[in-house]
């Protein structure tokens, strides 16, 4: 099974109203700053989402407005996963998959399993969804590392298993990945930071939260990296290191909404346990914004 997804994919925030309903109305302007923006694919779900806060109701409404809106012009990734595997079976049967071209899931958290439950949690995400599934390991949240030798292991065994969005920051890891991989399985970089070095080194793409604030930067230097102008492509990864640095230090999504906000596509809200940033960090991601000269013309 192959996969339409290469290049860069946004991770899609939900933006809220004051008094804490899913505001679609913002979410629509985001959706279109993205794609008018150059980016490839987009993600309904992920983390930057606020799945964990929405209902089953909310998801399926926020799922269908995005679908919707794309009105397929870019590809959908759905997050489909839990720490269940039951569960995240009874996910994957109970969705239509219309106009959705792929799921991301994410390692089991919390219970912390050994690499032969994760292999047989994916073994059984494969076995249920009738689209592309790209595995999603993201220790610092999950506490559950997918080793290389278990990604290539599932990459191998299951053919719509055709991905990875790598998020532990440890480049051995990747590159053992990256090493071994088959020829078409896809890696996309899960740290805005990585996205250069790692696809130099031959990744495919990223699933990134900073192209949500500079869609056409982003973009543009996944593009020259893939065309091997890799010194334009490093200036842009620079101008945007500083940015990158602010809208996860204080917590994400609640430094990217911030910068969202600051430039009039949402207003400022997410939904408990999650709070804004502090004060002080607002201001420096204010600064930025208001001094950011393009590299991209």
């Amino acid at each position: 099974m192959k996969t339409v997804f290469d290049g860069t994919g946004v991770a899609l925030i939900t933006p809220f109203h004051n008094y804490g309903t899913i505001d679609f109305g913002s979410l629509e302007k985001v959706i279109n700053h993205v794609i008018n923006g150059g980016v490839d694919f987009v993600l309904a779900l992920g983390t930057t989402s606020e799945a964990a806060t929405l209902t089953s109701d909310e998801k399926t409404a926020v799922v269908n407005f995005i679908i919707e809106i794309v009105n397929k012009r870019v590809p959908i990734m759905v997050g489909c996963g839990t720490n269940s595997t039951h569960s995240a079976v009874d996910m994957i049967k109970s969705e239509t998959f219309d106009h959705i071209d792929g799921i991301l899931s994410v390692a089991p958290y919390y219970n912390k399993p050994n690499q032969k439950g994760l292999y047989n949690h994916f073994k059984m995400i494969a076995g249920a969804s009738p689209v592309p599934v790209i595995l999603y390991n993201v220790p610092g949240r999950t506490c559950s590392n997918i080793s290389a030798e278990t990604v290539i292991r599932l990459a191998k065994d299951f053919d719509n298993i055709v991905g990875v969005k790598e998020a532990s920051g440890n480049m051995n890891q990747i590159m053992k990945i990256l090493k071994d991989k088959p020829k078409d399985f896809k890696v996309f970089s899960g740290d805005d930071l990585l996205t250069y070095p790692m696809m130099t080194l031959g990744a495919d793409g990223v699933i990134s939260v900073a192209a949500m604030g500079y869609p056409k930067e982003f973009s543009e230097m996944v593009r020259l990296i893939k065309k091997q102008n890799l010194e334009k492509a490093l200036e842009i990864h620079f101008s945007l290191m500083d940015f990158v640095k602010y809208i996860f230090e204080d917590g994400n999504p609640g430094g990217i909404k911030a910068a969202l906000s600051m430039m009039n596509l949402i207003k400022y809200n997410l939904r408990l346990p999650l709070v804004k940033v502090n004060k002080a960090l607002q201001i420096q991601i204010q600064h930025f914004i208001s001094e950011y000269r393009s590299p991209v013309s």
